[in-house]
């Protein structure tokens, strides 16, 4: 029997939620076979079996994260001839040489199958590290991984009162997770993009020097049924090709900075998983129909969480439309190694003065943040005024889509 851990999926990332278990107990798989899907913070993933056999045991229900390294099946792998084959020893040598490995959207790595793990004072060396395997007829001494340990002290939660559900009755997180919320009722974990947006708040809170001006765009031009969030991705497109600065990079590490000639926005999305941001490439390739088409085919794919990985990444700028909500000034905040977020505002009548005459308009209120490590006031000053004009311009629709 062989025990298939969570896989590297090649993100960078160091933990996944399960969306869902393609298997269940029992059933009989076959190499290459998807077993179970997961959600990283960029994309969700489908994971194959990496050999064929029996499911003898599933870690983890649809909906709890798990950490890289963390066992996900055990499977009683089928070989050939096994009837007329008995089993060998295997050493412990050629048993790290047989590890299992797995490919997930191309070769990914596969973490040693054994996991270290910290005694608890009620078994015989409260000091001594064990391994899993060497325990498995033991009395279920209480066993956890250490960040399990580390986050019941942080949680206030009495770890020798939790169950472990992994292997061996290992306490993993989602252990002191659950019963933390058993202690206190209420209690929700952030996960998938909702835990990745708390990350890159965090980030960008402690890295970003944020500033933020507002301006108003007077809609003189604009019909009851323009499309608000197709003109400002036309605009912001617009905007960084007269004032390339704000459409960049910066690496504080290196002092570095890029600035792109494509325009690649990231859209901020809302959805009841959490805060999405896809990315339209070649934003400056595309007419109103167009990018009306990528908007609607993008938001399907966020609602069946069906969302490629490749759709979320390398965004130059980023652009929060929170006026179709509500809200009509704001303080975006910027993602590294972004240098700058838009946001939109509703829209609203305002009184103005024009010949010597009171007359109604309507504005849409705009506030930009960008990082003043990477751009000037000036910079962003310039940019915010291209985007009012273009705004405030007839509209012209001349550009190809592709």
């Amino acid at each position: 029997m062989k025990a298939f851990t969570l896989p590297d999926l090649g993100e960078g990332l160091a933990e996944s939620e399960i969306v869902q278990w393609h298997i269940n107990i029992g059933d009989t798989v076959k190499t290459d076979q998807v077993v179970v899907t997961v959600e990283t913070a960029k994309a969700t993933v489908d994971v194959p079996a990496p050999y064929s056999g029996k499911i003898v045991h599933r870690y983890g229900n649809e909906g709890d994260v798990i950490n890289i390294g963390q066992c996900l099946l055990e499977i009683d792998e089928l070989l050939a001839n096994t009837a007329s084959v008995l089993p060998e020893k295997i050493s412990p040598s050629s048993a790290n040489h047989r590890s299992s490995s797995a490919t997930v959207v191309g070769n990914i790595s596969q973490l040693d199958k054994h996991v270290d793990v910290d005694v608890d004072p009620i078994c015989d060396d409260a000091n001594q590290t064990v391994n899993l395997h060497s325990i498995a007829n033991q009395h279920h001494p209480l066993i956890a991984t250490p960040s399990a340990r580390l986050l019941a002290q942080k949680l206030g939660v009495n770890i020798k009162e939790i169950t472990g559900s992994g292997a061996n009755h290992l306490i993993i997180d989602n252990d002191v997770y659950l019963a933390y919320q058993q202690q206190i009722p209420g209690t929700e974990i952030l996960r998938g993009s909702r835990r990745n947006m708390a990350k890159n708040m965090t980030r960008s809170h402690h890295d970003v020097a944020s500033v933020t001006l507002t301006e108003e765009a007077h809609l003189y031009h604009w019909q009851k049924d323009d499309d608000i969030t197709v003109n400002l991705v036309k605009a912001i497109n617009n905007a960084c090709h007269i004032e390339p600065a704000l459409n960049a990079w910066f690496d504080a590490e290196t002092m570095t900075r890029c600035l792109h000639k494509t325009v690649n926005i990231g859209i901020a999305v809302d959805s009841s998983h959490g805060l999405y941001v896809p990315v339209l490439h070649h934003a400056e390739q595309y007419h109103q129909e167009g990018i009306r088409r990528w908007i609607d085919r993008t938001a399907a794919s966020i609602r069946s969480r069906k969302i490629d990985r490749h759709q979320l990444q390398k965004a130059t700028i980023t652009l929060s439309n929170y006026g179709a909500i509500a809200g009509i000034f704001a303080t975006p905040v910027v993602t590294p190694p972004q240098v700058a977020i838009i946001g939109a505002g509703r829209i609203m009548d305002k009184v103005i003065m024009e010949d010597e005459r009171v007359k109604t308009i309507k504005v849409l209120p705009l506030s930009i943040t960008f990082d003043h490590r990477a751009c000037t006031g000036g910079e962003a000053a310039r940019f915010i005024k291209a985007l009012v004009n273009s705004l405030e311009s007839p509209p012209c629709d001349n550009i190809e889509s592709s």
